[in-house]
């Protein structure tokens, strides 16, 4: 959630940033509430002061022996208007917040302004991608040539936008997020976790806007629970309603889930394969820090989605999006692009994101500063990586002549020392 105090001192720039990433702010409904709010609070202090004057004077009636009864009821007149006030003030604060619930997460000065995913600028890249010597086939064709992909099944058993795998490709699938959490474990230092796969109204809502996203994800008929659409989500409510120690931090968790999103909004995208699924597999990273590291620490975390991509020899390229591309808590996103032959260009296999403490401020997930004070934390998070695209790409990438596939070096010891997927 959006820093209050911020928008208080500060409301011209954050405005003209959040205008930067498409987002219209409501300036007059926010200074309207906040009136409000003034009006509510000073009347309140008003009768406050009037409340413990006419006390004192109650006190000194009856210390002489007089009359209180007329004073007592104009104190009881005064009860009556603060609880009013009162009652006011909670529902003013019921809407601002409901305001700022809305509200995306304001764009570190280092985020490039733009309208959307051409503006988005490179920042590097790595590996050289394959020239091939005959007609390069995509994934799906590849994967159903091999026997071992079907997505013929698939929809038979859910409908569009699912996948059943066999033999070599589903052990491939398998060893790819078991690689990924062994290196991320092993060479990262990231503790791996388990986690529901659904989670509440108000874990998702820590994360993001859950009014605004809800339709993105699948409900559980007749529960408050929802099926995830990335470990991100349970794994950094964590901390919610916590006060983390200072000696404990930064935080490490790697995770791998299924991943389910109704992709709401994305009728007709990537329809073909397994690039846009309704459920899907990924490794993900959180880490939870102390603010001054959390830029660092952002950096430290896209390397390690990085790495994944470089044991695999997979060329990708490292995008540093743009205001109007990037995600509604984020305050600064790469993206990583692993190359598809097929597609003859870069699609997105990671986002790796810095959201300060906006997460945090809605979870309410704070820390003890070096002076004992509560204060909120930073969290980041990135895939490290989706697994399913990383299948894609190894298919694409190390796809032979003859409809076999190589397997990667780095995964040969996970397919009991194979080098070749073939037709079973």
């Amino acid at each position: 959630m959006i820093d209050l105090q911020l928008l208080r001192s500060n409301l011209d720039a954050v405005a003209t940033r959040l205008a930067d990433r498409g987002y219209a702010f409501d300036r007059d409904a926010f200074l309207a509430l906040e009136a409000e709010r003034k009006e509510s609070q000073g009347r309140a202090q008003e009768l406050q002061a009037s409340r413990n004057a006419q006390a004192k004077r109650i006190g000194q009636a009856k210390a002489k022996g007089e009359d209180a009864a007329p004073l007592m009821a104009e104190a009881a007149a005064i009860n009556t208007e603060l609880v009013s006030l009162e009652a006011r003030a909670e529902d003013v604060q019921k809407r601002q917040q409901e305001f700022l619930s809305i509200i995306p997460n304001v764009p570190h000065p280092s985020v490039p302004t733009g309208k959307g995913a051409d503006d988005n600028v490179e920042v590097r890249r790595w590996g050289t991608p394959r020239t091939f010597d005959f007609p390069v086939k995509d994934h799906v064709d590849l994967g159903t040539g091999l026997g071992q992909l079907d997505f013929d099944t698939a929809i038979k058993l859910a409908g569009a936008r699912f996948s059943v795998m066999k033999g070599d490709i589903a052990r491939l699938h398998r060893s790819i997020a078991q690689f990924m959490l062994d290196t991320h474990t092993r060479d990262h230092g990231y503790t791996e976790v388990y986690v529901p796969y659904m989670v509440t109204s108000e874990c998702a809502d820590g994360v993001t806007s859950f009014s605004k996203f809800k339709d993105d994800l699948f409900k559980i008929d007749g529960r408050d629970l929802y099926l995830i659409p990335t470990a991100e989500v349970p794994v950094t409510n964590f901390v919610r309603d916590e006060i983390v120690p200072l000696d404990q931090l930064p935080l490490k968790f790697a995770c791998h889930t299924p991943c389910f999103r109704s992709e709401a909004g994305s009728y007709g995208k990537d329809t073909r394969g397994m690039i846009r699924q309704h459920q899907f597999d990924k490794v993900e990273l959180v880490q939870i820090v102390r603010p001054e590291d959390s830029y660092r620490c952002h950096e430290e975390l896209t390397a390690h989605a990085e790495t994944i991509l470089k044991l695999l020899e997979l060329p990708y390229r490292t995008m540093v999006l743009c205001t109007g591309d990037m995600g509604f808590s984020s305050a600064k996103t790469y993206d990583l692009e692993v190359w598809l032959p097929a597609q003859n260009t870069y699609r997105e296999i990671s986002s790796c994101s810095n959201f300060e403490a906006f997460q945090a401020r809605r979870m309410r997930a704070r820390f003890r500063n070096e002076k004992g004070k509560p204060e909120l934390l930073h969290t980041i998070n990135g895939s490290g990586l989706a697994v399913g695209r990383t299948l894609v790409a190894i298919l694409e990438n190390y796809q032979q002549a003859d409809g076999s596939v190589t397997i990667p070096a780095a995964l040969r010891s996970y397919m009991d020392g194979r080098e070749k997927i073939v037709r079973a």
